[in-house]
């Protein structure tokens, strides 16, 4: 074909095809074999680094986090003008991750990958605990303050201060602002809309103005703010959504036996080929019961290290200790429920639903209409902690590009998104979006993997002062990393 004669509708297409097809391309990599595999490998390469911190410190780290939190006023408060609790440290974290994804993503991943995706979540989230907890360490290591004050942290900073490759911070910081305003933002708004007007009619652009009034108010108000919401936010909504689950489970309980037999029997069935690595197969089950599991619980993107990093501790191992309990309460806890309430009413096999459509229709078939509001109200709750979170991390990813001066005008854009969102079709943005959540974690596990040794000597150090031996030297010398 004579180029010359291409019409401008021609070039456009052309253009839109080539741009999906690399889209397509970098999508299937991103959640794909390959990389699901890397999480997991290096979970499991930092689990073995820190000695199965998770398994052989639990009693530790249970103590040291929620544990403490009735005990040590210090865990919940801070004196720290221009700081936040280790809590709301928690809390923020917790409002980013455990989003829509707990409800709609886990029904994706039973529908694509069957009841076995569910055990794949776990295997992902048990070695994801190091994973989150080497983020952290790092983050806290290398942190400063800047012109306000604040801490700042994240990938970028130890990438940037730790590793001495101001490039890959670049990258990162790049993925993590353009990430906000999709899969923080405009997705968030847009599901929580979608909920709402399924439910009860509600206008779409009423709704997105007024979650960008409320969420604006949190987020003009800085991490103070959004830490004193979130630490009141998330325990409540976790606690009714876990709550309306067990009641359903407890209604079905007669399949809840055949349901856990089913996780299991199909973890192991290798039906779909989801790709090859070396020869080696992995089933659809294990491809998206991972893939699933890192996108919910955040384990190797380096996001929730960001707000962790403005936390008022001082230890860097003990903060990281919450990144632990973090991937347990989102990942074990919160996606279990949602997958057991998925099975234990077998909606799944015989619903053309997926996502959070399926999960609603599991609630509708054991609380009948107000099933549906349940979970559209649970959406609308977890929508908007994720998009006050988000922003934070977000601005720091901007404000390390461009400077303090950007934020106000980041902020602007990003409410302006959640209103823009809440009214126009995503399918296009949300893919995008989740590619570019993804392509974060590049740069970090890099990070993490190439400063695992910083991450042992600290944890090793930590544990130290812990023991009470009268030679710290010597339990320093025996137990090597």
């Amino acid at each position: 074909m004579n180029l010359f004669f291409l019409s401008s509708a021609d070039v456009q297409q052309a253009f839109a095809a080539g741009a999906h097809n690399l889209h397509a391309a970098v999508s299937d990599f991103i959640a794909g074999p390959i990389m699901c595999a890397v999480f997991v490998l290096i979970g499991i390469y930092l689990t073995f680094r820190t000695r199965w911190f998770q398994i052989t410190r639990l009693g530790l780290w249970w103590k040291t986090t929620i544990g403490a939190v009735l005990k040590d006023k210090t865990v919940v408060k801070t004196s720290d003008k221009q700081a936040i609790s280790q809590f709301q440290a928690l809390s923020t974290a917790l409002a980013a991750t455990t989003g829509t994804g707990n409800i709609a993503g886990v029904a994706t991943a039973i529908v694509l990958g069957g009841p076995g995706a569910v055990f794949w979540m776990w295997v992902s989230a048990f070695f994801g605990m190091m994973t989150k907890f080497s983020e952290i360490v790092l983050s806290m290591k290398y942190r400063y303050k800047n012109k306000k004050g604040e801490w700042v942290g994240g990938p970028m900073v130890f990438l940037d201060r730790g590793l001495n490759m101001k490039w890959l911070a670049v990258l990162f910081a790049i993925f993590a602002t353009l990430a906000s305003f999709g899969i923080g933002c405009s997705t968030q708004s847009n599901s929580a809309a979608e909920a709402l007007y399924t439910v009860f009619g509600a206008d779409k652009g009423t709704i997105g103005a007024i979650l960008a009034i409320l969420c604006g108010m949190v987020i003009i108000g800085g991490i103070k703010r959004i830490g004193k919401v979130t630490e009141i936010l998330v325990p409540f909504m976790a606690i009714l959504y876990i709550l309306g689950s067990l009641v359903l489970i407890f209604m079905n309980i007669g399949q809840f036996v055949p349901a856990c037999k089913s996780i299991f029997s199909g973890a192991f069935q290798l039906k779909s080929v989801g790709g090859g690595i070396g020869g080696f197969t992995i089933s659809q089950a294990m491809r998206f019961g991972v893939a699933r599991g890192v996108f919910s619980n955040e384990a190797g993107l380096g996001s929730s290290s960001m707000v962790h990093a403005a936390s008022d501790t001082k230890e860097p191992v003990q903060q990281a200790m919450w990144g632990i309990f973090e991937v347990f309460a989102d990942t074990i806890v919160g996606c279990t429920i949602t997958a057991l309430s998925i099975l234990v009413t077998n909606v799944h096999q015989f619903s053309n639903n997926t996502g959070a459509a399926l999960t609603s229709e599991a609630f509708t078939t054991s609380f009948g209409s107000f099933g549906g509001v349940f979970v559209a109200v649970g959406i609308t709750l977890f929508a908007f902690s994720t998009l006050v979170s988000w922003s934070y991390y977000g601005e720091r990813g901007c404000e390390y590009l461009f400077g303090s001066k950007s934020i106000i005008l980041y902020k602007l854009v990003y409410i302006f998104c959640i209103y823009l969102g809440a009214k126009t079709s995503l399918d296009l943005i949300w893919n995008i979006a989740d590619t570019l959540n993804g392509l974060m974690a590049i740069p970090n596990l890099i990070g993490v993997v190439a400063m695992s040794g910083t991450v042992a000597i600290m944890t090793k150090e930590y544990l130290a002062k812990q023991i009470k031996y009268k030679n710290r030297s010597a339990y320093l010398k025996r137990h090597s990393f």
